[in-house]
């Protein structure tokens, strides 16, 4: 029962993980400069985990323990358990011959899934993480990707532009899963909203990271041995400067003054409380 519950719960985790939380700051320096005509440059300079899915999917398999044939109880018309008879065997490894062939078939197209989502990137090879690499060599404001093992990534990124639309950091050409650190929003008031939900308290050990420590915990076979992966501990300092309008932010201390106008900073680990979050005004609305 317990063995059960416990691939259920991966099952959930794991696509839940998957569907936003691939990407995670590890160690790190951010730092976002703000000018009210709308130019900008953000920097990232650090650790970028990604969770190794082929780890995951090991992690899953242990957690269910070895796929052996059990047989199970025979009951008589008083419900007392006896012997199984020939037939009755023959019919349960029948069933169970079958459920195997269908969890071959449905890891299969999950593989294919995962491949088209991460770009034709096949996460079980083990050139997959150079190939990633490579891939983001190749994409503005990549200064320096280096792959370290383990899922670890030391990147060095920098990028100026104009808000005139959108932007957000990170973005990995053709990964359709890559959830982002930060986010820049103009909006058509003048306004700019900034969130880092990358920084914050669920990047740090929110609901996805107990989730999963705990079952990393699970994914040895005997229960104890932690077998899955290590989710990473994000820590750093992201600071914004800026002359534009503060309207609002979360940090502890508020605006401070600074050569280039108004300084922001949060301290990013895991007693972070709440992702950064602020909003500016512009200059011209």
């Amino acid at each position: 029962m317990i063995a059960k519950t416990l691939r259920a719960a991966l099952a959930v985790g794991l696509a839940a993980l998957l569907a936003g939380c691939l990407l995670t700051p590890g160690k790190f320096t951010s730092s976002l400069d703000l000018r009210h005509d709308g130019t900008f440059t953000y920097a990232y300079t650090g650790e970028i985990h990604l969770l190794a899915l082929s780890k995951l999917a090991q992690m899953g398999r242990n957690a269910g323990g070895k796929a052996e044939f059990t047989l199970g109880p025979c009951f008589d018309n008083a419900g007392e358990v006896r012997e199984c008879t020939d037939a009755e065997q023959r019919s349960q490894r029948e069933d169970w011959d079958a459920a195997q062939i269908r969890t071959v078939e449905r890891n299969r197209r999950e593989a294919e899934s995962m491949r088209a989502l991460l770009g034709g990137i096949d996460p079980s090879d083990p050139k997959a993480a150079e190939e990633l690499a490579a891939r983001l060599r190749k994409q503005e404001g990549w200064k320096s990707v280096t792959y370290k093992g383990e899922g670890l990534f030391q990147v060095d990124f920098a990028l100026a532009g104009t808000l005139d639309h959108d932007f957000a950091f990170p973005t990995i050409e053709r990964f359709t899963l890559a959830n982002s650190f930060i986010t820049l929003s103009r909006r058509s008031d003048g306004t700019v909203r900034l969130d880092a939900p990358g920084f914050g308290a669920e990047a740090t050990g929110g609901y996805f990271g107990t989730m999963m420590q705990g079952m990393a915990m699970a994914g040895g076979n005997d229960g104890a041995r932690p077998d899955g992966p290590r989710l990473p501990t994000p820590e750093g300092r992201f600071t914004v400067t800026t002359d534009a309008q503060v309207i609002a932010n979360n940090t502890d201390e508020g605006p401070q003054a600074d050569q280039r106008g108004q300084m922001l900073t949060w301290t990013v680990n895991p007693r972070s409380t709440a992702a950064p979050m602020a909003v500016f005004r512009l200059a011209g609305k």
